[in-house]
């Protein structure tokens, strides 16, 4: 009876020592790093204490966040035939949205370059030509 109670190892205080320890990460489902957020929180300052809670949610939302843009980057990126997301492709992404260039609005992405855009002005006007009406050579194609 003494022997079944030495191979034992349950009860007692704490944990045993045989658990493998589990990331807060891999707790929550995540992907982004729930204790170096908590670490960065602490680290900030921005508030005396940090609740458990906190870092969790924060990691989900960047980690939400980030999903987001590299899913429409990666839409941009194939319209353009190409395997891998550049800069350009993040700026399509992000500018094309309305909520993400609302939130990424005073953003420079570098190396993204500007949307393809030709001012109204700038364009031909279409009143006054017909069929038989020539205009300026260098004007038609």
């Amino acid at each position: 009876m003494d022997s079944v109670k030495a191979t034992k190892s349950v009860g007692g205080r704490g944990k045993p020592k045989s658990t493998k320890s589990v990331s807060r990460s891999s707790k929550a489902g995540l992907q982004f790093p729930v204790g170096r957020v908590s670490r960065y929180l602490k680290a900030g300052r921005y508030a005396k204490r940090v609740g458990s809670g906190s870092p969790v949610y924060l990691s989900a939302v960047l980690e939400y966040l980030a999903a987001e843009v590299l899913e429409l980057a990666g839409n941009a990126a194939r319209d353009n035939k190409k395997n891998r997301i550049t800069p350009r492709h993040i700026q399509l992404a992000v500018r094309n949205d309305d909520e993400l260039g609302k939130l990424l609005g005073k953003v420079t992405i570098a190396n993204g370059g500007v949307l393809p855009k030709i001012h109204q002005t700038l364009l031909p006007s279409k009143k006054g030509k017909g069929k038989d009406e020539i205009g300026s050579a260098s004007q038609e194609f």
